[in-house]
């Protein structure tokens, strides 16, 4: 018999499933209309069918076991969204058997787990749906797998987490210390009781490891990627970065050079007129060059109920048109997943860039000619340099900005540097994109 609609189980109720049934439920009509023929929502699994959402659900589709979504064969899409690793992967792997399409907003489970659930799915020959999982609003992965399929990716750079770049914003903005501006973060919703995730880079990391495999073809290499959070950056460090005309932001970076792509996440200071240091707030922006485009920024809200729900629905809406289409044919899958790739990751220690660097020296003669000189013994030399006040008993922070250097030089200099009986503690240390090694063709 020919379908004439299709038939959607969520699992996980929370605040993205809310956003994705307000979406399914409200707009009902509007969707049908669009698509020509209904999206019909049969059941939302969760453990908690008691606590209010704020939505109201016809009888009978929440219930509080995800097994009679997984085993309904009436049900063709599940939507996984409750988090986590396990048993969100042992639900999918499920579904995919049963021969159900599996939409997910699910980063942390695609970064880690990812090999294997497209694995999978090609052989039961299902498709994931995966927009929601970056940059929630922002089409980004539409963008990449389709819009952008005639391109070589040659390199991403992504604002991809809303609440460290909100705590960063307040830092920059209202002079606040990290602590204070993560509370505030936290008061609002913008941040977890435990931020771990989005203020150690983890969260954005997750995220760059989906873009880079679906840009440059690599496996999902989420332990490989470079990850730094924004939990030691200071105010002062916010105040020297303008001085020098930069903002800092926390950065995720993929970038192809030969047959390497060098991934990682990290504070990362950028020219104060490059359209994506004045992305602000909890908003998200990515910002990709092609070989073909050029240029291109995407800019929105990163997560949230309606934003990340919009996303999800827009996978359902995609895969639901494919099972109509293909009734009477073979599905094709088309997960914009490359099979193979020259490429290798680049190690953190081969990649060069630029430095801004923050020391805390004593004011005694010879001490820069010091530290200068054992930069310039491992091949960096300085562009730029402020030295605030003079204070013989104690230390004043010294700031150098450096031209392009190789990781592994810098780290050997500063141990070096951190030795001298003039240098008081560890010193700071940011990397530095849109120096004298980029053309600027992102400015505003």
């Amino acid at each position: 018999m020919k379908k004439t609609s299709v038939n959607i189980g969520i699992i996980g109720f929370g605040t993205v499933g809310a956003g994705t049934a307000r979406i399914l439920l409200k707009k009902r009509g509007e969707l049908e209309s669009r698509l020509g023929f209904p999206l019909t929502l049969k059941n939302i699994a969760d453990l908690d069918t008691e606590r209010d959402r704020g939505i109201k659900l016809p009888p009978g589709i929440l219930i509080n076991d995800a097994q009679r979504v997984l085993n309904d064969p009436e049900i063709d899409i599940v939507v996984e969204l409750m988090g986590g690793i396990h048993p969100a992967k042992e639900f999918i792997l499920q579904a995919i058997r049963n021969g159900k399409h599996v939409v997910t907003a699910n980063k942390a489970l695609l970064a880690t787990e990812g090999h294997e659930i497209f694995r999978a799915a090609r052989k039961s020959r299902v498709d994931i749906g995966f927009e929601a999982s970056v940059a929630g609003s922002i089409p980004i992965i539409k963008v990449v797998r389709e819009s952008l399929i005639g391109n070589r990716i040659q390199s991403i750079y992504g604002i991809i987490n809303g609440t460290s770049n909100y705590i960063l914003t307040k830092m920059t903005e209202e002079g606040l210390d990290f602590t204070t501006a993560l509370r505030e973060a936290q008061a609002l919703g913008y941040a977890e009781a435990d931020p771990t995730f989005d203020i150690e880079g983890i969260d954005s990391a997750h995220k760059l490891t989906i873009l880079a495999s679906l840009s440059f073809g690599i496996p999902f290499s989420f332990k490989k990627i470079y990850t730094e959070g924004i939990t030691k950056i200071t105010p002062l460090d916010i105040q020297f970065a303008s001085e020098f005309g930069y903002k800092i932001k926390l950065l995720a970076v993929a970038k192809q050079e030969g047959d390497t792509v060098e991934v990682r996440v990290h504070p990362t200071m950028l020219p104060k007129d490059y359209l994506i240091a004045s992305v602000n707030g909890v908003f998200n922006a990515v910002y990709i060059e092609g070989d073909a485009i050029g240029s291109h920024l995407y800019y929105g809200r990163g997560a949230g109920e309606m934003p990340t729900g919009s996303a999800v629905v827009g996978d359902i809406a995609d895969i639901a048109k494919n099972i109509i289409a293909t009734q009477n044919t073979e599905y094709r899958t088309q997960t914009g997943l490359i099979q193979d790739t020259k490429y290798r990751i680049k190690k953190m220690e081969d990649v060069q860039t630029c430095y801004y660097l923050r020391f805390s020296a004593f004011d005694k003669p010879g001490v820069l000619s010091r530290i200068s000189g054992i930069l310039g013994n491992h091949n960096i030399s300085i562009k730029s340099m402020i030295q605030k006040g003079r204070k013989l008993e104690k230390a004043v922070p010294v700031v150098m900005m450096t031209h392009e250097a190789r990781e592994r030089d810098m780290m050997r200099a500063l141990k070096e540097i951190n030795g001298l009986p003039a240098v008081s503690g560890k010193t700071v240390y940011l990397r530095v994109e849109g120096g004298n090694n980029q053309d600027g063709r992102h400015k505003g």
